[in-house]
């Protein structure tokens, strides 16, 4: 194949990728998102603001099984352990379904516990904090396992059979990833058959990272089925499937061993001949990706919750060690670089739980895009968790990489910031990398520009669509430009906020410049944006920054109503924009003054051998695993 015929190639495939990803696409809400406001100049706060609080009978309810659930991972888990064996013992599992932990999101009626989301976070974000393994366990079959899309999109009789089920301590997994495919559903390789009575589908195919796969009672299994014809262009068609374990055919191929969370049960799973009845579709034929999208909108939530959970407990372990630990005649925390890191945690964890709980109330409430919301939060929380992590690390030096059963030999108290350190990262990768959640968000931020001017600046566009798309840019583009030039308002603005409202004027004026920035990119590159990853993914963390600003900032507000006298939240708040605020700065200064064309050229020639010589002197590594000598 020539050059041209790959390049060709490569493009329908990308094309066919973007026409399944934009079919499986949500459209219809009855509430706005406000981040998708944000990328347009609107700052709503009326969308933010009062902070949604939880409601005191819905508190009692999560305080009382919290609880129980912090009781009984005190006396019957040890994460050490399970980290050590990569097993989770079967007394905790059979104990946390006796709590009704494998149903926390089943609905009463079907004997489940039913818990808010806002309460099933505060839930993961404990078992996070204490063992990252079991959370994982928890959240994969619950946040994308079964039981969510069941919720969401099962018929009666699914719901009345899996439901009981998973409320007595059934085990979900969902299955979409595969080897050759990550974030890519478009070329997924497994496949579902109907017979020819339409009374049953055969799957084959095989599955890669199917998280609690390898134990799992019950399978949501993603398959292509049959393309249709839509508009007279054939569409392809990817369907969600509900598969039991001990159904014929299904083999356990391998268990995946990773750098944390080691005590998952995440491995390859084949399917050769599977046989299901059709009632076990989920939702409809072609619908499993926009079910995968919407539940894991949802899903991802429990991802910030556990990165927060997380941030809290690396907090407490920094702020003992920071007053304990004595250097040159004074606490390692009242020395500046300490000092700097412990208020960065607390900054930052508050601004982490503040996006997590507003997002998480917006699902109780329903009926609002949460998309955007979603996908920032995870993005924020995963990487903010991170380097919390990562700094408690360096606060804790040699101690911090000793493991804490060696710490405890030695006689000194064992914190676990090397096993968190290791559970903390995939956090980064899982449920949609950071990079991914990147393309997600610009893509869903540009939607309105797209739906304007697309067809103007698409050179292939036909004229009928240009023409239709300058006269929708002419109605709208001049009066929204200039007002995003215009001054926002008479000062103060924002006063209800008493200090913060700096920080509020500050969100609404980068608000503009973000929106004006994205349209000149938009302009300047046309249909080339969406290749200049580097630069929208600036835009994005403005726009998370942003996000984060204006959720903590509302946040002190409802936490200073019943404690009016307390000024830690201002002061959190305070410190957080004011870190945030530098970095948008410097966002919005790489957008224009970056390195991203140099940093692409120089990576194609790294990758075509144009610096070996720089790899001289080591020991090369084939990937195969060291042979030894030959005999």
């Amino acid at each position: 194949m020539s050059v041209t015929d790959t390049a060709k190639h490569l493009t329908e495939k990308e094309k066919d990728s973007l026409d399944v990803a934009e079919g499986a696409r949500e459209t219809e809400w009855t509430q706005p998102s406000f981040v998708a406001q944000l990328f347009m100049g609107k700052f709503r706060t009326d969308l933010i603001s009062p902070y949604p609080e939880q409601s005191p009978e819905d508190k009692a309810i999560g305080d009382e099984f919290m609880g129980r659930l912090e009781a009984f991972l005190k006396d019957n888990l040890d994460p050490d352990e399970v980290d050590k064996t990569g097993d989770l013992p079967k007394i905790v599992i059979d104990g946390l379904a006796k709590l009704g932990c494998w149903g926390m999101k089943i609905p009463k009626e079907y004997g489940g516990l039913g818990l808010s989301q806002v309460n099933y976070n505060r839930a993961v974000a404990l078992v996070a904090s204490y063992c990252g393994s079991t959370a994982v366990w928890l959240s994969a079959h619950q946040s994308i396992g079964v039981p969510q899309p069941l919720k969401l999109f099962g018929t009666d009789a699914q719901k009345k059979k899996y439901f009981p089920m998973f409320a007595k301590g059934a085990i979900s997994a969902f299955a979409l990833t595969e080897a050759g495919v990550g974030s890519d559903p478009a070329q997924m390789t497994t496949t579902a058959e109907p017979s020819s009575d339409g009374k049953t589908w055969t799957i084959n195919g095989s599955k890669l990272w199917c998280t609690n796969g390898l134990v799992a009672d019950v399978m949501a299994v993603m398959a292509r089925t049959p393309p249709k014809m839509v508009n007279g262009k054939e569409k392809k068609q990817i369907t969600a499937f509900i598969v039991e374990k001990g159904t014929k055919g299904i083999e356990y191929a391998s268990r995946c061993d990773f750098m944390g969370i080691r005590a998952i049960q995440n491995g390859v799973i084949n399917f050769k001949n599977v046989v299901v009845p059709s009632e076990n579709i989920l939702w409809g034929e072609g619908l499993g990706l926009k079910l995968a999208l919407i539940t894991l909108n949802t899903g991802r939530l429990t991802l910030p919750a556990a990165s927060s959970g997380m941030s809290k407990q690396a907090l407490q372990i920094a702020r003992n060690w920071g007053k304990e630990r004595v250097q040159w005649g004074q606490p390692v925390g009242k020395h500046e670089p300490g000092a700097v890191k412990i208020a960065n945690m607390a900054a930052s964890t508050f601004a982490q739980e503040s996006m997590t709980y507003y997002t998480s109330a917006l699902v109780d409430k329903g009926g609002a895009d949460i998309r955007l919301e979603a996908a920032m939060a995870k993005l924020f929380c995963s990487e903010a968790s991170w380097k919390i992590v990562d700094d408690l690390m360096q606060l804790r030096g040699g101690r911090g990489y000793e493991t804490a059963q060696s710490l405890r030999t030695r006689g000194e108290k064992g914190y676990a910031v090397e096993r968190m350190m290791r559970d903390s990262r995939i956090n980064r990768i899982i449920e949609g990398t950071s990079e991914i959640q990147h393309l997600f968000i610009a893509r869903e931020a540009l939607d309105k520009h797209m739906s304007l001017a697309g067809d103007l600046l698409n050179p292939k566009a036909p004229l009928g669509k240009k023409m239709s798309a300058l006269v929708n840019s002419l109605l709208f583009y001049p009066f929204w430009y200039v007002r995003m030039w215009l001054p926002t308002g008479l000062w103060p603005r924002y006063a209800g906020y008493g200090s913060l409202g700096k920080h509020m004027r500050f969100i609404e004026r980068s608000s503009r410049k973000l929106a004006r920035t994205l349209f000149h990119q938009m302009i300047k590159f046309g249909p080339k944006l969406e290749r200049r990853q580097m630069i929208l993914g600036r835009l994005v963390e403005i726009g998370t920054e942003l996000f984060a600003m204006a959720t903590a900032c509302t946040k002190v507000t409802s936490l200073e109503k019943p404690n009016p006298g307390d000024s830690g939240p201002r002061e959190l708040a305070d410190l957080f924009c004011r870190q945030s605020r530098i970095r948008v700065y410097n966002y919005f200064c790489g957008v224009c003054w970056n390195t991203d064309l140099k940093d692409g050229k120089v990576a194609a020639k790294a990758m075509e051998k144009g610096y070996e010589w720089l790899e001289k002197g080591i020991m090369v590594d084939d990937g195969l695993g060291f042979k030894g000598k030959k005999k």
